[in-house]
């Protein structure tokens, strides 16, 4: 039996489960590793729609932003996850966001 490639067997098992939220990031993922940028920034931000408080995508959605060229959207982005990553004593990301918003404000 062929091998499905990664991409479409997200997309299967999404049409059984379209609201799981490892799914949706996953395949998010997914467009950022093929440089799809704008299909991950829709595909974070539909995983933000299903679970608001999922940290990781904060971080994603201002990479994103960034490759975008959307630095100021990518700000809000980050600094949204470090609200997010405070409330969750998230000392890890906080660090990580707080260091991409002082590398794009310096």
């Amino acid at each position: 039996m062929e091998k499905l490639p990664r991409k479409e067997l997200i997309f299967d098992m999404l049409e059984k489960e379209p609201n799981d939220v490892f799914l949706n990031y996953a395949l998010a993922m997914e467009h950022l590793s093929t440089g799809d940028y704008n299909d991950a920034d829709a595909q974070l931000r539909k995983v933000l729609e299903i679970n608001p408080s999922y940290l990781p995508c904060y971080y994603q959605l201002g990479q994103v932003n960034e490759k975008l060229n959307k630095i100021v959207i990518a700000i809000s982005y980050y600094k949204q996850g470090v609200n997010l990553a405070k409330s969750q004593n998230n000392n890890k990301a906080l660090g990580e966001l707080n260091e991409a918003i002082w590398m794009l404000e310096d």
